[in-house]
């Protein structure tokens, strides 16, 4: 994930990351990583690029951190206001169609952010991939950002449509990690949300950390 650089190149800025969505028998699971990168250079090592919009809506940020950060405020205002006037959560399919619509609606002056957002609703779980020109994509995993191709490699494999969140949690952390090896932009720890019909709820360090043992994975290395 990019957090500032001189000249904007969206191919670029598009890259430097990598998030993972999964649907699963009893909820969604949205995982990334927490680098943030400008060109070579590590530019921060806690990035949140992982957020709650209601409590059945979650989203991950690749590109521009500026882009990212504002798109997430005006969504969480949008669904805020939505729950507000119809005492009712907007579904994620809704909210995937309303931030595709606010991307499509600013293709002149294009905000560079690639987003995958999770949730659920009466028809089960729901993970879609919203791209910078507007596009929306639902699938049952998804993962965005320059590694993407190494969590796919390891996603693709374990996945499974039967499988729970806490198999979910494990697959993500895996893949996470496989692309943390191999790309340069990707690294310095773990964030993991899991929603389900009856809860959001954010992973501690600790249960990450514990997990990460559990499948002999290298501990992050301490924030200064």
């Amino acid at each position: 994930m990019q957090s500032t650089v001189s000249a904007i190149d969206p191919d670029r800025l598009l890259k430097g990351t990598t998030t993972v969505g999964l649907v699963c028998k009893d909820g969604v699971v949205l995982a990334t990583e927490r680098r943030a990168t400008a060109g070579n250079f590590i530019s921060n090592k806690a990035t949140q690029k992982l957020f709650k919009i209601d409590q059945n809506i979650g989203i991950t940020i690749a590109g521009l951190v500026g882009d990212a950060q504002v798109l997430v405020r005006y969504l969480k205002a949008e669904v805020a206001l939505y729950r507000l006037r119809r005492n009712a959560p907007l579904s994620a399919e809704g909210a995937a169609t309303l931030l595709a619509n606010i991307l499509s609606g600013n293709r002149y002056y294009p905000y560079y952010a690639w987003m995958i957002l999770g949730g659920t609703d009466p028809k089960g779980g729901h993970i879609f991939s919203v791209d910078p020109a507007g596009g929306s994509i639902e699938d049952r995993f998804v993962s965005v950002g320059s590694g993407s191709p190494f969590a796919y490699g390891i996603v693709e494999e374990g996945y499974s449509r039967d499988m729970s969140t806490s198999d979910g949690i494990d697959l993500a952390l895996r893949g996470l990690t496989a692309a943390m090896r191999r790309d340069n932009a990707s690294g310095d720890g773990y964030l993991v949300n899991v929603i389900s019909a009856k809860e959001y709820r954010e992973l501690a360090d600790d249960e990450i950390n514990k997990r990460l043992k559990a499948l002999k994975i290298p501990l992050p290395p301490p924030l200064p």
